[in-house]
């Protein structure tokens, strides 16, 4: 990418795509466009294709998406593959229309099917059944892989797909009913320790393992994919290694500080019993994650308790 390129971020307030934005700006990227969805309603056709055809960005990160936890997957199947399928869509297309030169669209470790071997290879998608309570997330997820594939094999976009294993970083959703497991932990212990209580309940038995990458690493990766990486197949972004909930609970817990006990919900579903993704194919382009869980983990709780302390 050229550094005076115009560079579209699409998404840009979220964790993923904050985190790319701090990537470009560290790299000395200064053309960055940047548009909330107060000011660009990524669902509609009309104004996403208006904002192309005005701005004609060169570079596009499409990081936007309905993004959330078991709960809000599982009780807004609607809203999840609708906002979902139709941001994606106008920005892949809007792409095509106003030839930028390279997109990365980023999807997610849950387009795999629920009982895919361990670690997962990108062979797996399509291969099985999904986990019901994100399924439709994760279709609209699959599509904008497959969109990206075939405008590449039409009309010849460079259109790349990057998918991330379970993220964690600055700028996270901690809302217990919409967050996923580690902000909501984070949250609950922290809560526990400032009200002295004796317990903190965890949803589901605790078993299921997932990996957990830092926001920042994935940014990283996805600057060294538009620079290195140009074909049809997905690679998935991660760090080669899982936990298991119960684990990553003992771990959070530790580093807030909470002194009391762990008790499982197990009325509440535990998911996928366990994501862990092959990262062999991105790391053979040469990158790898940097960020130890627990470094990561620490990093975000000091962001956290600044935020909470700006409330004040």
């Amino acid at each position: 990418m050229d550094k005076h390129a115009k560079i579209y971020v699409a998404g840009h307030n979220g964790m993923v795509g904050s985190a790319i934005v701090r990537k470009l700006q560290e790299e000395g990227y200064p053309n960055l466009l940047l548009r909330s969805s107060k000011e660009l309603d990524l669902r509609r056709q009309a104004e996403v294709e208006r904002f192309f055809e005005q701005e004609q960005p060169d570079y596009v990160f499409l990081a936007a998406a309905k993004v959330g936890g078991i709960l809000a997957n599982d009780t807004y199947p609607a809203q999840f593959i609708y906002d979902n399928l139709m941001i994606e869509a106008n920005i892949i297309h809007a792409s095509y229309l106003y030839k930028v030169k390279k997109l990365l669209f980023l999807g997610s470790s849950c387009i795999y099917p629920k009982y895919a071997d361990q670690p997962i290879q990108e062979e797996a998608l399509l291969s099985g059944a999904l986990e019901p309570t994100n399924e439709a997330y994760a279709i609209a997820k699959i599509t904008g892989i497959e969109l990206c594939k075939f405008y590449r094999r039409q009309y010849g976009c460079d259109f790349i797909s990057a998918m991330p294993t379970n993220l964690y970083g600055i700028n996270d959703n901690f809302d217990l009913n919409s967050s996923h497991v580690l902000p909501a932990l984070l949250r609950k212990f922290h809560e526990a320790k400032e009200a002295q209580a004796k317990e903190v309940v965890m949803w589901g038995s605790g078993t299921p393992k997932r990996e957990f990458l830092y926001v920042d690493d994935l940014a990283d990766a996805c600057v060294h994919l538009m620079h290195h990486y140009s074909d049809e197949g997905h690679l998935n972004v991660g760090t080669g290694e899982d936990i298991a909930i119960k684990d990553l609970a003992h771990l959070i817990q530790n580093i807030v500080g909470f002194q009391g006990v762990i008790t499982h919900d197990i009325s509440k579903p535990d998911g996928t019993p366990r994501k862990w993704l092959d990262v062999s194919k991105i790391e053979a382009t040469g990158w790898k994650a940097q960020t130890t869980l627990e470094e990561g983990i620490q990093r975000v709780y000091a962001w956290y308790l600044e935020q909470e302390g700006s409330k004040r």
